[in-house]
C-alpha cells in the first residue's frame, strides 16, 4: 500500500489516512476471497492427418539413435568414487552390457559389479527425444528405491554427452540434489563418464564418480 506524504493540511491528511485504510481492507478482503487465476492458453484444434504425421516423426529413428546403437556390447568398467572433495578414492570394477530395445529407439544398459566392497547392480534406459532434441535417461540400482532422471545434449565437436537432473536428497528429507553426468566417447572402444553432485560437506559441486569403460574384444 502506497505511503502518503504529509501535507500542510492536517484535515486532508486525516481523510487520506481513512481512505487508505478502507482501500487496504477492501483489497485484502478481495485478495483472500478471490485469488487471481491465470488464463489458460487457448486450445488449437489438431486434425487427424497432422497428428498422425507428428506421431510418425516422433517415432522415427535418426542419427542419434544410430550412434547409441554403436555403443552396444559388453564393456569393462573401472570405477572411482570420492565421498567428498579431497577424500581418498575408492576403486572398483564391473561390467556394463548395452543393447537397443523397442525397435532401436532406446538403449538399455545393465551394470553389475562391486562398489565400496558390496555387490552392486544397476539398470539405465536412454533415448533421444525427437521432440525436445535432447537425450533423456533413467537410472535405478540395487542401493536405492527411487528413479533418477536426467536430460541433456550431445556436443559433436567434443564427442561429449552432458546430462543434468535431480534426485531426492536422502540426507535432507524433502529436498532434492543436483546431478550432472558428462560422458565422452574417446574412440570406438573407449568411453569415460564423470558424475558431479554437491559436496556433502560444503554444498559445492565436485566430482563424485568417474568410470572408464573399455569394450570387451
Amino acid at each position: 500500500m502506497k505511503k502518503f506524504i504529509l501535507t500542510t493540511c492536517s484535515v486532508m491528511l486525516l481523510l487520506l489516512a481513512c481512505n487508505n485504510n478502507e482501500a487496504k481492507t477492501e483489497t485484502e478482503s478481495t485478495t483472500d476471497a478471490a485469488p487471481e487465476v491465470k488464463k489458460e492458453e487457448v486450445w488449437v484444434p489438431i486434425d487427424s492427418a497432422t497428428m498422425m504425421k507428428a506421431m510418425m516423426d516422433y517415432g522415427t529413428l535418426g542419427k542419434m539413435h544410430e550412434m547409441m546403437a554403436s555403443w552396444n556390447g559388453t564393456w569393462n568398467a573401472e570405477t572411482t568414487i570420492w565421498e567428498y572433495e579431497g577424500a581418498s578414492p575408492q576403486k572398483s570394477s564391473g561390467t556394463a552390457v548395452n543393447s537397443m530395445i523397442l525397435g532401436g529407439r532406446y538403449q538399455s544398459s545393465k551394470h553389475n559389479g562391486n562398489m565400496m566392497g558390496m555387490p552392486f547392480e544397476g539398470l539405465s534406459t536412454m533415448g533421444y527425444d525427437n521432440a525436445t532434441k535432447q537425450f533423456v535417461s533413467t537410472w535405478i540400482d540395487s542401493w536405492s528405491t527411487g528413479i533418477m532422471t536426467m536430460a541433456g545434449t550431445w556436443d559433436e565437436a567434443a564427442k561429449t554427452l552432458t546430462l543434468t537432473g535431480t534426485m531426492p536428497d536422502i540426507a535432507r528429507p524433502g529436498k532434492e540434489t543436483f546431478m550432472k553426468q558428462v560422458s565422452t566417447v574417446v574412440n570406438d572402444n573407449t568411453q569415460n563418464m564423470v558424475m558431479y553432485s554437491p559436496d556433502p560437506k560444503t554444498g559445492k559441486e565436485y566430482k563424485i564418480m568417474e568410470i572408464n569403460l573399455t569394450r570387451k574384444k
